[in-house]
């Protein structure tokens, strides 16, 4: 058992034990490590005990989640027998995550996030036993299965900005891109191994189980967010309170579109998703670019590489978490990602094309550790909340574009020339937005 405390953990509990207020974490010495762990994971953050509950209830999380990810889909294509119904139900969970996120941002930034995080996952606890009741039950309908997946998606949009403002709160400045490559990692893992446990449970144990599994795990995550110091918010208590209307998330937007950084982070990441996420096309690509190796292989190749590659990019973190030069970084990593891309839209070869996307998986990672980075440091606590909401809704909204708009061009110009068209876009304009708007190259992190 680890006897010491450090950081955040000294001011967070009390003589008893009880959770109590967590102050901005403090810089560490400097690290010296040689040889591999130069470029390995940089586990930095893990030393500090707090972040490591809400870093070890996310691993619960991201596996449990995936669960129910497939589990819905499935549920509503052996009722309905339609592609089209999934389609539907997946965009019925978009507007609740939008409105929510952004407003739970707002919320994040007036309460206690400790608390906030306690009730939303409680809720999305409760929401997934309520899919496992109606499954168990047999209710085969479509119309409650999404109902609970827009309350699911309510929940995780007032919880994901509070999750993500709190890291801020339990680690130093110098630590927040290690952080996020090791909440990111874990995140891409889970995209790996849920849905592939997912299909080697059905068989065994059934859908409906799948829920329920969730929701035990979600348990866990409970009782590791309980054991967090609390957050209350930082400023004065009548300014908090005025954060969680419809006022605080103008000012939010408002904070945004003043500060150049921020904007272009986030609008990095919309070029990124939007003209170089091909995953609509994967099923045309599978059915014939790939259709010699196997129809079904393809296509789970297809699906499985991106995160493969942000996984493989999160183990060897060591190599650019501790970079300076935070928005050169992502410029580099969305160019990067583009070239990947378009080296994959120009590949007949499924296994070329595999690696090619693995190493868009590495560069999206990349992307994720230092926009998550300068969203954590260049906006004080009181703003954290609502700027985690609009990352939230970027993130979430980038890549439902990205289908609409590959799956028309893929179908009126071809998959592939569509893809590499896109990769291409991609890169020349993220490389324009770089030499007309300097502020982004020339931000530095933290060291």
């Amino acid at each position: 058992m680890d006897t010491s405390k450090s950081g955040a953990e000294n001011s967070a509990e009390s003589e008893t034990g009880a959770p109590g207020p967590a102050e901005p974490a403090e810089p560490a010495e400097p690290e010296r490590n040689g040889g591999w762990r130069r470029w390995a994971m940089d586990t930095r953050p893990l030393r500090r005990p707090a972040y490591r509950r809400l870093w070890s209830s996310t691993i619960v999380t991201a596996v449990g989640s995936q669960l129910t990810a497939v589990a819905v889909p499935k549920q509503i294509y052996d009722i309905t027998g339609s592609s089209a119904w999934v389609g539907y139900a997946s965009f019925a969970g978009l507007l609740p995550l939008v409105v929510f996120a952004l407003w739970g941002g707002a919320i994040a930034d007036s309460v206690d996030r400790r608390k906030l995080l306690l009730v939303t996952n409680i809720g999305i606890a409760v929401t997934s036993l309520l899919f496992w009741i109606q499954a168990v039950t047999g209710l085969e309908s479509v119309g409650v299965l999404m109902a609970l997946l827009a309350v699911q998606q309510a929940f995780f949009g007032l919880n994901s900005p509070a999750r993500q403002a709190s890291i801020a709160r339990l680690v130093p400045k110098d630590e927040l891109a290690a952080a996020n490559a090791l909440g990111s990692t874990v995140m891409q893992t889970g995209l790996v191994a849920g849905p592939l446990l997912a299909g080697a449970l059905i068989p065994v144990v059934g859908l409906a189980e799948l829920y329920l599994i969730d929701a035990l795990a979600l348990c866990a995550t409970v009782w590791a967010v309980y054991r967090l110091p609390a957050l209350p918010p930082l400023g004065t208590t009548t300014a908090a309170a005025g954060r969680a209307g419809l006022r605080g998330i103008a000012e939010g937007f408002r904070y945004i579109s003043l500060n150049q950084v921020l904007l272009l982070s986030f609008l990095a990441d919309i070029i990124a998703m939007v003209f170089g996420m091909p995953r609509a096309l994967f099923p045309q690509l599978a059915a014939q670019t790939y259709a010699p190796y196997g129809e079904g292989l393809a296509l789970g190749l297809l699906f499985a590489a991106i995160p493969i590659g942000a996984v493989l990019g999160g183990l060897m973190s060591g190599t650019f978490s501790r970079a300076r030069r935070h928005g050169l970084m992502v410029i580099a990593a969305v160019v990067a990602w583009g070239v990947a891309i378009t080296g994959f839209g120009l590949s007949s070869n499924l296994w070329v094309g595999v690696a090619f996307l693995a190493a868009a998986g590495v560069a999206d990672m990349v992307s994720m550790v230092f926009r998550g980075a300068i969203l954590l440091s260049a906006v004080t606590d009181e703003l954290r909340g609502r700027m985690q909401g609009v990352f939230t809704v970027v993130v979430a909204g980038g890549p439902r574009l990205a289908d609409v708009l590959h799956g028309t061009a893929g179908s009126a110009l071809g998959a592939r020339t569509a893809v590499a068209g896109g990769g291409l876009l991609v890169v020349v304009t993220m490389l324009v937005l770089a030499a007309m708007m300097p502020a982004l190259r020339r931000y530095r992190g933290s060291v």
